[in-house]
């Protein structure tokens, strides 16, 4: 295993598509890694066992809803005693629903917003403190394409999407004297496993809406965050990366 002075990652929603491809990208450079997970248990152990075969680094696989201020702020604990220090926040975790606004019920709503948004905020809240402590750290949320224009049968995920880069730029303000970059990457449609409801004709209109004519794959996600939360990218704080094949210019 590395060293103490690796960075240690903490990435939520990371059992699968984007945020297992994240845990990827930093596990390759040698990063600690934390896979947060809340449903998927064995994927996540799984991902955690693939990690530590292939690149002999730290792994911690910790179940935390991030709705949950109470279970964030234990998992934020439980990753400082076990590595000491949180260096970097992927907040990947989200949820997605394609309903007419007029179907949208209280509880589709409030559970969009309880996971997409205050998960978000949930999880900053929580890790800043030891940022701040270090005077060093970079968070990325993983907002969409839809929070900068917008999706018909797509308005609560629009609004909460909409609310991560509303919370990034204001976040990057406050904490950037702290010597801490916020960034926010918003995706254009990739291939995973949300896509599994389309069909095939539907997936190849998408394909030609794009200016690259294909869509992206988490790889393509996770390769930008990484950029994000390098030493390349430290006079970047605030900003909006989009990654959508030219979907949205």
């Amino acid at each position: 295993m590395n060293g103490e002075n690796m960075k240690k990652v903490i990435i939520t929603g990371a059992s699968r598509g984007i945020g297992s491809a994240v845990a990827i990208a930093f596990a390759k450079q040698g990063y600690s890694i934390v896979l947060n997970y809340n449903n998927s248990k064995e994927k996540a152990l799984a991902l955690a066992k693939t990690i530590r075969d292939s690149y002999n680094v730290d792994v911690l696989a910790v179940k935390a809803d991030v709705a949950s201020s109470a279970q964030v702020n234990e998992m934020t604990e439980k990753v400082l005693e076990q590595f000491g220090s949180i260096d970097i926040l992927v907040n990947n975790a989200g949820i997605a629903q394609q309903k007419l606004f007029t179907d949208i019920t209280d509880d589709d709503w409030r559970r969009m917003l309880d996971i997409n948004l205050t998960g978000v905020f949930n999880c900053c809240r929580s890790v800043l403190p030891c940022m701040i402590r270090n005077h060093s750290g970079a968070i990325v949320n993983i907002s969409s394409m839809w929070g900068q224009t917008g999706a018909s049968c797509e308005v609560h995920y629009s609004a909460v999407k909409a609310g991560i880069i509303g919370l990034t730029k204001a976040l990057a303000k406050e904490v950037g004297p702290s010597g801490i970059r916020v960034n926010c990457v918003a995706p254009g449609v990739v291939m995973t496993d949300m896509m599994n409801g389309f069909d095939d004709e539907t997936i190849q209109q998408l394909k030609e809406e794009a200016v690259l004519n294909t869509l992206g794959t988490p790889k393509n996600i996770a390769d930008a965050i990484a950029f994000l939360c390098s030493d390349k990218a430290s006079f970047i704080t605030g900003q909006v990366l989009s990654v959508n094949g030219g979907m949205v210019i």
